[in-house]
């Protein structure tokens, strides 16, 4: 049976005002264009379709709120790096992201990375923007794309790279790796919902 049974879309905000009161607890999904963000998304919640998914990168272009149980929020965010929107509406989303990061419901974040890549600069630029007080989960996506020793490898230098800012772990939407590791540290950061 799924962790997040109730997961259903919320709503897409284009602007700050759109966004859910600032209730109960929310964790963002972030990670570069093709990282396979959706697909993590809708393999860890069990819901298949809940974050639309595309072979074109870029295809996020607000940011999407789903409500996972009460009071408990996930959100995708675009992805970054050669996102395929145009300019004008890339630079809408800085404001809405350093929104996002300023709300008290705001737990961590889960980074999508590919595995193939592992941590980039882009990754990095976004580790240096997170507070100190979110939490930060990196996925290694595509892990099934790996042989064991490349799979280590990546996990040891992720681990490093890191520097101790977070957790990360292999994940493979296809050969189910890691998911339920993914859902318990996601049902885990949820739990704190006390705010009103």
């Amino acid at each position: 049976m799924s962790r997040f049974p109730r997961a259903e879309f919320l709503t897409s905000a284009a602007a700050p005002e759109h966004f859910p009161a600032d209730r109960g607890a929310e964790v963002a999904f972030v990670g570069r264009s093709n990282a396979g963000k959706s697909t993590a998304i809708n393999m860890i919640v069990q819901h298949k379709g809940l974050a639309r998914t595309s072979k074109t990168p870029g295809r996020t272009r607000l940011l999407n709120f789903f409500e996972v149980g009460p009071m408990q929020r996930i959100v995708d965010l675009p992805g970054y790096g050669y996102a395929s929107g145009p300019e004008a509406e890339r630079r809408t989303w800085r404001p809405l992201i350093e929104a996002l990061a300023g709300r008290s419901s705001l737990r961590g974040l889960f980074v999508i990375v590919d595995s193939r890549r592992g941590l980039a600069v882009g990754d990095d630029t976004l580790l240096d923007w997170v507070s100190p007080e979110h939490r930060v989960h990196v996925l290694l996506s595509k892990a099934d794309k790996l042989n064991k020793s490349e799979a280590g490898k990546v996990l040891k230098s992720s681990a490093a790279a890191l520097e101790g800012r977070g957790t990360v772990q292999l994940f493979s939407a296809l050969a189910k790796t890691g998911v339920e590791q993914a859902q318990r540290t996601l049902a885990d950061w949820l739990q704190n919902t006390p705010q009103t």
